[in-house]
């Protein structure tokens, strides 16, 4: 399986209102329930007033669509890396999925996932 390195730092943050999530860049994921928006987005496009924020974050995306009936490709990936002591923001769409680490973890993550049999693309 090939993972493909997303190219910018990415933040995670709490918005007060759905007009705030809405931000430029190239990645932009909006969560919204019954008790939070969240967002997570490139970093250079963060707006600047949020709830909560958390800067650092990079990240891959599992390459190809995947089937809805694939099992334990997400619960494989975070083995991996809990088992490295790496801890990991999931984000999940329609097509496929993304897993995000903190910068200062990034290089062991790579390192760990290539060990475990993943190709990591640029």
């Amino acid at each position: 399986m090939t993972l493909k390195k997303l190219n910018c730092e990415m933040t995670v943050c709490k918005v007060r209102r759905m007009e705030d999530a809405i931000v430029d860049g190239n990645f932009l994921f909006i969560g919204k329930t019954d008790v939070e928006i969240s967002l997570v987005c490139e970093t250079a496009h963060a707006p600047r007033e949020t709830l909560e924020r958390n800067d650092g974050w990079l990240g891959f995306r599992i390459e190809g669509q995947l089937e809805f009936s694939l099992i334990g490709i997400l619960a494989r990936i975070s083995k991996v890396l809990a088992d490295a002591g790496i801890g990991i923001f999931v984000i999940s769409t329609f097509d496929t999925d993304y897993i995000l680490v903190k910068a200062e973890d990034f290089e062991r993550a790579i390192e760990k996932l290539r060990a475990d049999g993943y190709e990591i693309a640029d």
